[in-house]
């Protein structure tokens, strides 16, 4: 007698906020499809809006109440989950609005300089240039945000690899939208892709090695395996490692970084902000669930080698950033010494790591989003003004985006009273704690390093010559004002008083195992 198939049991109310994530992103495509083209932009804008607001509500109030693991095991809804999720949604609203940016009419002589006719044209010239002209990127991002947030509560290695392909396959085309900028955003795209599919593969090669070894993808059962030592560690330890080259591969981590820069500097500016942000927390938050819940019982043999990547990660980061003469590839081969330092909290594996882990992320993700949005504003001969002597004596031209700038800059050093000086002392505090201190001080002295470039963008905006006369900042919409000015202040308040953030991060650091 055949056995009857039963189905698992699933807990709708915990899995609202995705549910809701996923039927915006459907709706915007039906919108795509069905809707005008000069109507769509109305219509996009306000439904990814609700969509986010409504999954946040629907977070805040059914989250606590909703713990647990569901279908079939293969999801968990506990505290890193619901505040990465949670995270993920507020960093995803403020870089739609940036995505959302239409430019004002008052630098029109600026852009008709570029070869359009009169200023409403080349408004849409350049927009249509730097891809913000493109509804689609609405219904994309929100695709993207619902593979991220699937990422960081997946407690099974094939739902892992789902939500990993989910995240990604709207990023690769998000970052080709910039289809008229001299093939610099489609090389993007095809660089994202090409070296994402090489890293899904060994993502996928390394899950198949540890199914072989465990009998099971789940996270529990693997853990339960490498506790009873089944003696396989021929199966077990690369396939840790093959998984973690996927992994790594999203947070831009040396030797996987080689995308980063030309990804960075290709797609539009809007999209660079939210893959820099909200990638990172969806893949540090995978790596959270992937090293404390299915492997922690053989820390010993990948925590040395994720001390190295991180150890490279953080100098490679720091050195090649001070040769840079590209703002975006600056921000490039910074968010990658920032991923040496998450790395460096993360391998202290107990609480102190996951807590100071997801303040790190918290403080880096609302640092990136006003920073890019900046570097999206200010433009030269109808273009974004991209290389740094074109920032020379923008403080003067420009003190309040100057000074925004500046101290975004000062938080990405970790200069005190700011997010980016909590985060790291957080960080290198919980290395410390597990005998790291060697980790810590080379966090100390690439920062270090990554200082010099940041204070030489700084004192070039405030004291540099007005060579670049036909420098000027774009007048934003209220929208964009809104994501800069939320990001400085979050980065602020997260530097002056962080206690609440970081007793949220510390009572929601337990994995459901």
């Amino acid at each position: 007698m055949t056995e009857q198939f039963v189905a698992p049991a699933i807990n709708y109310t915990g899995l609202l906020p995705l549910i809701i994530v996923l039927v915006g992103g459907l709706v915007g495509v039906l919108v795509e499809g069905f809707a005008s083209r000069g109507a769509r932009y109305a219509v996009q804008l306000p439904v990814a809006v609700a969509t986010l607001v409504l999954a946040f509500v629907a977070l805040v109030v059914l989250g606590p109440r909703s713990h647990g693991l569901t279908a079939a095991d293969t999801i968990a809804i506990d505290g890193p989950a619901l505040l990465l999720q949670g995270l993920l949604l507020l960093i995803s609203l403020l870089a739609l609005l940036v995505m959302a940016e239409r430019l004002g009419g008052q630098q029109a002589d600026t852009f008709t300089q570029a070869g359009a006719s009169t200023p409403g044209s080349a408004e849409e010239a350049y927009a249509e240039r730097h891809g913000a002209s493109s509804t689609e990127v609405f219904p994309l991002s929100l695709l993207s945000v619902a593979g991220m947030m699937l990422f960081v509560s997946a407690n099974d290695l094939l739902l892992l690899f789902i939500a990993l392909e989910v995240l990604s396959l709207p990023l690769y085309i998000l970052a080709g939208l910039a289809r008229r900028r001299r093939l610099l955003s489609q090389e993007a795209s095809l660089k994202y892709f090409l070296l994402g599919s090489f890293s899904s593969a060994f993502f996928l090669f390394g899950s198949v090695l540890i199914y072989g070894y465990a009998g099971s993808m789940r996270f529990g059962d693997i853990a339960a395996a490498v506790t009873a030592n089944v003696g396989m560690d021929g199966l077990l330890i690369p396939g840790i490692l093959l998984l973690a080259v996927g992994l790594l591969f999203k947070v831009g981590a040396v030797p996987f970084h080689a995308w980063t820069p030309d990804v960075y500097q290709g797609a539009p500016t809007p999209v660079t902000g939210f893959m820099a942000a909200a990638t990172k927390i969806a893949a540090f938050g995978a790596m959270l669930r992937v090293f404390y819940v299915a492997v922690e019982g053989v820390r010993a043999d990948w925590q040395p080698i994720l001390a190295a990547v991180a150890t490279l990660t953080m100098v490679v980061g720091a050195m090649l950033s001070i040769v840079q003469t590209d703002v975006k590839r600056i921000l490039a081969y910074s968010s990658i010494a920032h991923a040496g330092f998450v790395l460096v909290g993360l391998i202290a594996l107990d609480q102190a790591g996951i807590s100071s882990t997801m303040f790190y992320l918290t403080a880096y993700a609302f640092m990136t989003i006003p920073a890019f949005a900046i570097v999206g504003l200010v433009r030269s001969s109808g273009t974004e003004a991209s290389q740094i002597g074109q920032w020379a004596g923008l403080g003067k031209r420009a003190p309040w985006t100057a000074a925004a700038f500046t101290f975004l800059m000062l938080a990405f050093t970790g200069i005190p009273l700011t997010s980016g000086f909590t985060g790291k002392f957080a960080v290198f505090a919980a290395a410390i704690s597990q005998g790291w201190a060697w980790l810590a001080v080379v966090g100390v002295l690439a920062s270090a390093v990554t200082a010099y470039i940041y204070f030489k963008l700084v004192v070039l905006m405030w004291r540099g010559g007005d060579e670049s006369g036909d420098t000027v900042v774009a007048t934003p919409s209220m929208l964009t004002v809104f994501a800069i000015v939320a990001g400085v202040v979050v980065t602020l308040a997260l530097g002056v008083l962080p206690s609440p953030m970081l007793d949220l991060a510390q009572s929601t650091a337990a994995f459901l195992r």
